[in-house]
């Protein structure tokens, strides 16, 4: 038992000496930009809508639809990963990565037939999200009601 022990701590010694170091600044500058420029191109559309006479709440909502689907379609077509290994929790955080963690389960079990694969899979991490959001907002809708 002890030579197991003993085993295992020498083997994360070695893996630990091996074990690439992650570059953190980098990563936080890549995130950033990243995470920016898909908020500047949210921006643009947000623009572009309000400049063809939408109403600020409809122009809100037209942008996270387009947003949605650029980042579907970006996930699509497998750009969308290489995106998220550069930029990483930049690409994660805006609506684009929402549209991605409902998109790439899908993909990834189409293969399993559209019932018991793409659909069932579509939101095994995203469905969590979704169901917290609708909970939180009704529970928060209902006390901000009864407190009026």
């Amino acid at each position: 038992m002890e030579k197991d022990v003993k085993k295992q701590q020498e083997y994360k010694n070695i893996a630990q000496k091996y074990e690439p170091k992650p570059t953190l600044l980098k990563n936080v500058i890549m995130a950033f930009v990243v995470g920016g420029l898909i908020c500047d191109i949210g921006q643009f559309f947000l623009n572009f809508y309000l400049s063809k006479g939408y109403s600020l709440q409809d122009a809100n909502t037209l942008v996270s639809i387009t947003m949605v689907f650029i980042g579907a379609f970006l996930t699509g077509i497998g750009v969308y990963d290489d995106i998220g290994k550069f930029a990483g929790a930049g690409s994660i955080v805006p609506i684009t990565g929402f549209a991605n963690s409902i998109v790439s389960p899908a993909m990834e079990f189409k293969k399993e037939g559209f019932v018991f694969g793409a659909a069932a899979k579509m939101f095994n991490i995203a469905g969590p999200v979704i169901v917290y959001g609708v909970s939180t907002s009704i529970i928060v809708g209902l006390i901000y009601y009864f407190l009026k």
